[in-house]
């Protein structure tokens, strides 16, 4: 086939977590073409007309599509594949109605509510999210439209404040960053990635990653943007991966597939995605949020986790482009 892979058009100066889509735009050309393919890049902006002038000269079977912003915002960039649905272009990874769901954690959370899956207590400038919800001991601010942890570091995390005093923490966190913040009540316990991919009789949900905090003391067990994208920091250095547990687990990762199945029918994933969990200290799964076309570098969590269930990178970007086509 004749396969464009598409991403947001990328600065050098921009950001580091912006910067690694450019990774996985050679990671899937190399796996695309060794499969046979015919691959073109296709950078994207929000000139949406030019970019529809672009796909009619290039006339691709397929788009791989790999835009996790545009015009700089997060919440923008379903409108890349709602643009294709309506050039009627099949393309890989969820849905455009799924991708605008689930960049808005407000509206994930409350789907999750409404749908009885555990997600914590969150808080707006309006007040609670959701009815009942006990005021948790912490609180931690989080943006709710980007992703890549932007704007999360240790003085995200909220001790000893009430309902009032947290409304206008978020007024004038939001007014400061520039970015809409709500916060989520912090969970302390384990944290767990859970990733997905497509298979013929429904998703396959690939094995459970743990990081793990190592030598944190009193820090703050958070990955934040430091632990994700900053080499030389602690927190990076110190949140491990760990794919290694005991019969102890066994329930509470059978509580964790079954969580993660449940998110991909309710937000209605394709081809591949990942849930991100806290486990409390009572062992109760939280489910934080639904990644949808998560990041396919070699050194991410989706890469280790094929390589755990030994699935090589072609035979997943093959499977993801087979339910693309399913659609």
């Amino acid at each position: 086939m004749k396969i464009i892979i598409a991403h947001q058009q990328i600065d050098p100066t921009d950001r580091p977590d912006d910067l690694d889509v450019l990774a996985q735009a050679d990671l899937v050309q190399e796996a695309l073409t060794s499969l046979g393919h015919q691959v073109e890049i296709l950078p994207c902006t929000l000139n949406l007309e030019a970019l529809t002038r672009q796909l009619n000269v290039l006339q691709p079977d397929l788009v791989f599509n790999l835009v996790e912003s545009l015009g700089g915002h997060d919440r923008l960039l379903h409108l890349f594949p709602w643009l294709l649905e309506s050039l009627n272009l099949p393309y890989t990874g969820a849905p455009a109605q799924a991708i605008l769901t689930t960049t808005d954690k407000l509206t994930a959370k409350q789907r999750l509510h409404q749908a009885g899956l555990p997600t914590p207590a969150w808080q707006t400038t309006q007040g609670p999210g959701s009815k009942h919800q006990a005021a948790p001991k912490q609180w931690l601010l989080k943006s709710v439209w980007e992703h890549a942890s932007i704007g999360m570091d240790s003085t995200s995390l909220l001790s000893g404040v009430n309902n009032d005093e947290l409304g206008v923490i978020l007024a004038q966190n939001t007014s400061r960053s520039g970015a809409t913040r709500f916060a989520e009540a912090f969970i302390p316990g384990r944290e767990f990635n859970l990733a997905l991919l497509a298979a013929p009789g429904g998703p396959q949900v690939l094995h459970p990653a743990e990081i793990l905090f190592e030598d944190f003391g009193d820090r703050p067990h958070l990955v934040d943007y430091r632990a994700k994208w900053e080499p030389d920091s602690f927190e990076y250095q110190h949140t491990r991966r760990s794919f290694a547990f005991n019969m102890d687990d066994r329930k509470l990762l059978i509580e964790l597939e079954r969580l993660a199945r449940a998110c991909w029918q309710l937000f209605g994933l394709r081809g591949y995605g990942r849930v991100d969990f806290r486990v409390d200290e009572q062992g109760q799964p939280w489910i934080l949020e639904i990644n949808t076309n998560p990041c396919l570098s070699a050194d991410a969590g989706f890469a280790a986790a094929l390589e755990q269930n030994e699935i090589s990178r072609n035979s997943a970007i093959k499977r993801i482009i087979n339910d693309a086509l399913r659609a």
